[in-house]
């Protein structure tokens, strides 16, 4: 049993679905930091600098995930529906093994890690408290995004958005309990929230689970991986790693620029975490319009009809960039508000303030990128968005984010700086790859 779609389900049919799972993915990820930051500013910097690391980690398990998407679409419209299991059951259970690794790897070798990104003494302890329990916890997160593909796949668009919900207000009922000791219970201040969010995860992947056995057709099982499918497992991977190479780039840039905002002092470090949470809100629609017109594109391009893609992803561009030049521009306006809700910190609101009049420039070129890199990949157009990424991420956004913020001492602003020409060069230049037209006769089934 799947949803329909096809090419006449309007682009806001396929995006409010997509837009609201978003919000409710970004308060689960930050909701730990707004709710701890009434006990400890300190604890605020180390969980986004935790969050940092993850989020390079968690690439792994939408390398799958997104490969998974490619593969079950095709599969279901050729009806083969032992192939569609088998692809359910090397997706999940590669996942699973893959984050039973990095749950290793950032348990073993946190001491490691933290030393790597230059994190201050001042907030090690919390850290490394927080990256062991959400580190233990990180397997539930591999088994989730798994399972949300194979709804998305499937045409079920809701589901994640419903599941992320419930997910979201546990966490929020688990932080006032832990974090003031309700219940007769000990206040437990950044483990509890981390314990919190796992627990939350934990029972949403129960929830997704037992939907996935009375909403779809197909099965995970062990059955399906003896003798192992070899053939699913490459084509995961050979669509998976390439399309996931752009966002490894970036993520692992963004790693080495927090190397060096972590040499800026604690109060720079917390207004960064700060602003990261902030500026969610100037590209949440650009996310989720891009990942739905991506749906549409990737069915366009599969009947050939790459004139019609050609125009759904610039007819895509303007509202994108319209409503987030607004988003930014009142998230600027309100800073002050908004990082109120964090702080009255009044350094890390003027600076807050300063960076934050950047990011309305750095989130066109984003919502540029977002948009076109996503129509690229739909088409196949995979490995040019990986070059040019991963050349001007590295050669703009962390050079000269260490030229900038670090030798011209213009600290946290000069970081932001660096990032917005890397996302507006790199917008020009897609933009251009685009109306030139070279990514056509490149699609891969």
């Amino acid at each position: 049993m799947s949803a329909t779609i096809n090419k006449k389900t309007s682009l806001f049919i396929l995006t409010w679905p997509i837009f609201i799972e978003l919000v409710l993915q970004m308060l689960v990820n930050n909701v730990d930091q707004l709710m701890i930051s009434r006990v400890s500013e300190d604890s605020v910097a180390a969980i986004g600098n935790v969050n940092q690391i993850m989020s390079v980690l968690l690439i792994t398990f939408s390398v799958v995930t997104m490969a998974t998407t490619i593969l079950v679409a095709q599969y279901l419209g050729s009806n083969n529906q032992r192939r569609v299991s088998e692809v359910y059951s090397v997706a999940v259970f590669s996942n699973l093994i893959f984050s039973i690794v990095i749950g290793l790897i950032l348990f073993l070798f946190n001491d490691a890690i933290f030393t790597l990104i230059k994190l201050p003494d001042e907030l090690l302890s919390d850290a490394k408290i927080y990256m062991n329990i959400i580190g233990g916890g990180v397997f539930l997160q591999g088994i989730f995004m798994t399972y949300s593909a194979i709804f998305r796949s499937n045409g079920f668009m809701k589901q994640g958005m419903y599941i992320s919900a419930i997910v979201n207000i546990l966490n929020i009922i688990g932080n006032l309990v832990l974090l003031n000791g309700y219940l007769g219970l000990p206040k437990l201040g950044i483990a509890g929230v981390a314990i919190s969010s796992v627990v939350s995860r934990l029972i949403g992947v129960i929830i997704i689970i037992y939907i996935f056995k009375k909403k779809i057709k197909g099965h995970v099982s062990l059955k399906y991986l003896f003798p192992f499918p070899r053939d699913i497992f490459k084509r995961l991977m050979r669509i998976g790693v390439p399309a996931g190479g752009e966002a490894i780039s970036y993520n692992a840039s963004q790693m080495v620029i927090l190397t060096f905002v972590n040499t800026m002092g604690i109060t720079v470090i917390t207004a960064r975490s700060y602003i990261s949470i902030i500026t969610w809100f100037s590209y949440l629609y650009a996310s989720a319009v891009s990942q739905a017109n991506q749906i549409r594109v990737g069915y366009l391009i599969g009947a050939n009809e790459e004139d019609e893609a050609y125009k759904k992803v610039l007819e895509t561009l303007k509202p994108a960039n319209i409503i987030t030049l607004i988003v930014a521009i009142l998230v600027f306006i309100f800073s002050n508000q908004l990082l109120g809700v964090f702080t009255s910190n009044p350094e890390i609101l003027k600076l807050g303030k300063a960076v934050l009049f950047i990011d309305i420039v750095l989130e066109v070129g984003r919502t540029f990128n977002l948009v076109l890199i996503r129509g690229m990949q739909a088409a196949g157009d995979i490995k040019y968005p990986i070059f040019v990424g991963i050349s001007s991420m590295w050669a703009i956004a962390t050079l000269f984010s260490y030229i900038f913020g670090v030798l011209f001492g213009w600290g946290l602003q000069g970081v932001w700086i660096a990032m917005m020409a890397d996302e507006c060069i790199r917008a020009v230049i897609f933009h251009l790859r685009w109306k030139s037209g070279k990514w056509r006769s490149r699609k891969m089934i």
